[in-house]
């Protein structure tokens, strides 16, 4: 098993060296590499050329830290075609620096517009099947995640889509605060990753409040029908999340894969949040 941090604290206000000590000081070997304007920002063309690269090899050579995966999110399944051949180009040169720092895995979200879930879909495959063979090439593997507003947000359905490939390096990402959008507000963790079997490679470590629970008022949005959605990447415990369930089944499972801290609820104090996750992690996988 590889523990991981997302450095999304730090992307706001530290440099990409002070945030790859900061990565070391927190506790952890692996960093994933997860989007920031002095890198790989949203939807964005990477910002990157090969002395960024030798200097952050060299950072985390130096820290003692290694690149557990690169976070890219674009908008690979725009059902506008403008967009989608973007993401297509923005992609390619995301891999291409990802081999270059000699990282085999990359994870990512699907994207896409949810109110056009069939034409977000047919993008998608689109995007993959011109992806797939630089990946192949590269030697990269990928895991997907469905987000809440992506064309695809229940589990059920990731999983197909995933199994639809058919690519053994294909595999899943489950955020965990992302649990209530993978069931439609029921939140069951044990069956989710139940569903994902084989499949599973990856879990994000964060709690959230259920957005579907007291008729819909843990969160209030305004107007009362904005076409949003909302969760939250708090601390073990701060939510509703099951994490006495989550961690029984990944010990069941004996789970092996990456295990990340992605709490970013707290760029102003860092470490204190990282001190309540870490040890919600290890106490959790007996690790």
């Amino acid at each position: 098993m590889r523990l991981a941090y997302d450095p999304s604290h730090y992307r706001d206000n530290t440099n990409l060296k002070d945030t790859i000590d900061a990565v070391a000081r927190l506790g952890y070997e692996y960093v994933e590499l997860s989007p920031r304007k002095d890198f790989i920002w949203f939807n964005e063309y990477p910002k990157v050329d090969k002395q960024l690269i030798k200097d952050l090899k060299r950072y985390c050579s130096d820290a003692g830290v290694k690149i557990s995966s690169v976070l890219p999110v674009q908008q690979w399944s725009s059902p506008i075609e403008e967009e989608r051949q973007a993401a297509v180009r923005n992609w390619k040169r995301c891999i291409e620096v990802t081999s270059e720092l000699g990282v085999d895995l990359m994870n990512s979200e699907f994207a896409g517009d949810k109110s056009r879930p069939v034409q977000s879909e047919a993008a998608f495959v689109k995007s993959m099947d011109e992806l797939m063979p630089l990946f192949e090439k590269e030697g990269i593997k990928l895991n997907l995640q469905s987000h809440p507003h992506d064309f695809i947000e229940l589990n059920t359905e990731a999983i197909k889509m995933i199994r639809a490939l058919d690519k053994e390096w294909i595999k899943l990402v489950y955020s965990v605060p992302h649990a209530f959008f993978y069931d439609d507000g029921i939140g069951d963790v044990e069956q989710h990753l139940e569903e994902a079997g084989d499949l599973l490679d990856h879990v994000l470590i964060a709690d959230t409040l259920n957005h579907k629970a007291a008729y819909g008022l843990r969160y209030i949005v305004n107007p009362p029908d904005a076409n949003v959605t909302v969760h939250q990447h708090l601390n073990p415990g701060e939510g509703e999340v099951n994490f006495e369930a989550l961690y029984r089944k990944l010990r069941e499972m004996e789970f092996d894969g990456i295990v990340t801290n992605s709490v970013f609820s707290y760029p102003d104090k860092p470490e204190w949040s990282n001190e309540i996750t870490l040890k919600s992690i290890k106490e959790g996988l007996n690790i």
